[in-house]
């Protein structure tokens, strides 16, 4: 293994650490917290946005923090959820007299994390609401998680939420908003290799040069079958249909496309990836109404990719619209 790491302990510390000093002006870093919240949070006239989960999936969620998306967020180890107390606390530090909206890509352990939380702030008096994440098709059950996985799709209702908070809406409002903007989003992924966590120096599972893991989870969980490696256009078929065939998506459709990498797919690749799909979903007659090429939910340094569709209306046309400053400019 070749990674810039120190102690395979300090990752995420010094990740944050590193993070934090790069952008002095807009994001505090509480470390005995893992936290990474606005310098300007709370705000007294909105509600605040938090989303955390275990590290390793950068740019999710450290990265998306800033003014129309997350107040803050609060990792745990890699592929760890945060302990429930660093997402108490950082709730205690964004509450707002508007309230908070916890998100929650749906992991078991997460869930957990986020559901204690949840009713200690409440003891405290604080308002909150917790919204779990749950996009990828792939399967309904995996190693981590009882229903589906929450994956790259969490962005576009961090950006919905987010964009609907700095408006003003309450936080029922945005309940509303995440809810809807989670329920019409879907997601597909697939390995070509595996990945390698920093403590445990070589490849989390075993993938032979000539397969390719299809429906693979985000902490390399199983997907739904290990197939033989094709041309692009065939797996990137297999992935559209998955999610297109889900919701269903139809002719006449307006959608959001994201070719999503997993961290270690070079751009150029995700730029066909996200071709093949676009022209695929013309001979569907869908339209593409906005593209997201790029990284935005990884696994570590796993090669791959994922696609993720959103079925639009003028609501959230409107909202994913709306101008965001955090450290990646992804939106």
């Amino acid at each position: 293994m070749k990674k810039f790491v120190n102690d395979p302990k300090d990752y995420v510390a010094e990740m944050l650490e590193g993070l934090a000093l790069a952008n002095p002006d807009t994001l505090r870093y509480v470390p005995e917290y893992n936290l990474i919240m606005r310098a300007d949070a709370p705000q007294e006239n909105k509600v605040s946005i938090v989303q955390g989960s275990g590290s390793g999936h950068e740019p999710a969620h450290v990265m998306t923090v800033g003014r129309g998306m997350l107040d803050a967020a609060c990792p745990g180890d890699v592929f760890a959820a945060p302990p429930a107390d660093f997402v108490y606390e950082t709730v205690k530090r964004v509450a707002s007299p508007k309230g908070v909206l916890l998100l929650v890509n749906n992991y078991t352990g997460d869930r957990m994390a986020f559901e204690m939380a949840e009713e200690l702030s409440q003891a405290d008096g604080v308002t909150v609401r917790t919204l779990f994440i749950d996009d990828d098709v792939a399967v309904q059950d995996s190693t981590y998680t009882v229903g589906r996985r929450g994956v790259a799709g969490n962005f576009f209702v961090m950006k919905a939420v987010g964009a609907a908070a700095e408006r003003g809406a309450d936080l029922d409002e945005i309940y509303r908003i995440g809810e809807k903007v989670n329920s019409l989003t879907r997601t597909m992924g697939m390995a070509l290799t595996a990945c390698t966590p920093p403590a445990k120096g070589s490849p989390l599972f075993e993938l032979p040069d000539d397969a390719v893991e299809m429906g693979v989870g985000i902490h390399g969980e199983p997907g739904r079958e290990r197939e033989k490696l094709q041309p692009a256009n065939a797996m990137v078929r297999e992935l559209v249909d998955a999610v297109v065939e889900d919701l269903p998506f139809a002719s006449g459709d307006s959608v959001a496309l994201m070719a999503n990498g997993l961290g270690g797919t070079p751009i150029g690749e995700l730029y066909l990836v996200y071709g093949l799909a676009h022209k695929q979903l013309a001979d569907r007659g869908i339209g593409v109404w906005r593209s997201y090429v790029g990284e935005y939910c990884t696994s570590l340094d796993m090669a791959g990719a994922s696609i993720t569709m959103v079925r639009l209306d003028d609501e959230i046309r409107e909202l994913l619209s709306e101008p965001a400053e955090i450290p990646i400019r992804v939106f």
